[in-house]
């Protein structure tokens, strides 16, 4: 698949390599893995010479062997003897941006905690020293998020407020995503557009593969998701396990319950038979998997908060993939499909509600929005925005076929809403539905 998008992350870090011509600049580069971090600086960076490093879990020694290569392909000069501590060619790029502008990335930046910690502590000493005459844009990517917000912004750690700028890149937009379609398969239906946003959430690396499968429609998706060896069945594992760490079984069925629909902290308790208020907030603060939904409006309160998986494709893949490794394990692929494609309509249905926030969030539409219900669960509302500039709220009720959609039960829900919300009463109130023709 060709390179989409990213036009804002570009122009800025060739911004930022101008600027670094002057004087040194450091850019922490962070997302979710497969989100395209190492294709986006290849592109910013890929009309000019520049440094790429990938941190290997490795020795120490070992890791310098192989950036000392790098590095001397890159300088054209020989670097004598043998490098066994990172720090000694750290200096030595800095030492050289003092003659001359470079451009260096090192990449999976946070694995230095599993190569040697120390290398930080190290990195902030020579920074500290040298930067002030180097030259260099050094741009450090990092996948894992706890252990960048660790390196980065603890402030018990060496390298905090090092840096100059940050990124963070995010999937791509809803935009994006029909711009893709539409470049591969110009006769796409919305439902091809919406399995495409509810199976990847945008996720660079995951909506390569479906598009280099020819995969644009939706059972053409669930063929690929869900066959044997896809690279999507192991995927929970290969990204989540080493963010959690030893811990990983019970975050795994915290997630796993969530998916199932046990959104309230009372629901997820009783799945997993035990307190879980800390691992919910560290789902949500530290590894921003989950977050805390609330009645819009409505003042902070964990009576009537629910949870949800924000990556679309995590919620995927704890709904269908993870609570059925047993078909996995014995190779019932096709019955596995099977499930997919039945429950597909009611899976989707829930996630139109946000490929719209989304959508109206890119769009800049509204200041605030957000799902309401009452607490005894007899009126729901989807999706309630409001334009505080013009003092106007709009209801929206979603649904996949705009013939089951109801305008009129929309306002009758709304008077419970104002009745809970008093001081919005007067405001100018509008009424619409939303479904698959109006993505």
């Amino acid at each position: 698949m060709k390179f989409f998008d990213r036009e804002k992350e570009i122009e800025k870090l060739r911004d930022i390599r101008a600027r670094a011509c002057e004087g040194a600049c450091w850019t922490i580069l962070t997302g979710r893995r497969r989100v395209g971090k190492t294709a986006l600086v290849t592109t910013a960076f890929g009309d000019e010479p520049y440094l790429y490093l990938f941190v290997t879990r490795s020795a120490e020694a070992d890791l310098c062997d192989g950036f000392k290569s790098r590095i001397e392909a890159f300088t054209g000069r020989t670097i004598p003897g043998k490098v066994q501590k990172f720090s000694d060619l750290f200096r030595y790029l800095l030492e050289l941006a003092a003659e001359r502008p470079i451009t260096v990335v090192i990449d999976e930046f946070q694995d230095f905690f599993r190569v040697n910690p120390a290398i930080f502590g190290e990195m902030q000493r020579d920074w500290d020293e040298l930067a002030a005459h180097a030259r260099i844009n050094l741009v450090t990517t990092g996948s894992i998020n706890t252990l960048m917000n660790k390196i980065f912004k603890d402030k018990s750690q060496p390298l905090y407020g090092h840096e100059t700028d940050q990124i963070k890149l995010r999937p791509f937009s809803v935009s994006t995503l029909k711009e893709i379609l539409g470049h591969y398969h110009p006769k796409w239906k919305n439902d091809d557009l919406l399995a495409l946003w509810t199976f990847t959430g945008g996720v660079a690396k995951y909506v390569t593969l479906l598009i280099d499968r020819k995969a644009y429609a939706v059972k053409d998706m669930i063929n690929v998701l869900v066959e044997e060896d896809s690279y999507f069945l192991d995927e929970g594992w290969a990204v989540l396990v080493e963010e959690f760490g030893k811990e990983y079984g019970t975050y795994f069925s915290i997630l796993g319950a969530i998916a199932r629909g046990k959104t309230s902290r009372a629901e997820i308790m009783n799945e997993i038979g035990g307190e879980v208020g800390g691992y919910l907030t560290r789902l949500e603060d530290q590894y921003e998997l989950i977050a805390k939904k609330q009645p819009v409006f409505e003042a902070t309160s964990n009576k009537s908060c629910l949870y949800l998986i924000r990556d679309n494709f995590f919620r995927f893949w704890f709904r269908f993939i993870f609570k059925r490794q047993y078909l996995i394990q014995v190779r019932m692929y096709d019955e596995l499909r099977g499930i997919v494609k039945r429950d597909y309509e009611v899976f989707s249905g829930h996630a139109l509600e946000g490929y719209f926030r989304e959508k109206f969030m890119e769009q800049g539409r509204y200041s605030r929005m957000g799902g309401w219900w009452d607490r005894k669960g007899e009126n729901e509302i989807d999706i309630v925005c409001e334009n505080e500039f013009s003092n106007a709220l709009d209801f929206f009720e979603v649904k996949r076929k705009r013939r089951e959609i109801n305008l009129k039960a929309l306002e009758g829900k709304s008077a419970a809403f104002f009745a809970k919300n008093p001081t919005l009463r007067g405001r100018k109130a509008s009424f619409a539905g939303l479904s698959l023709e109006d993505m």
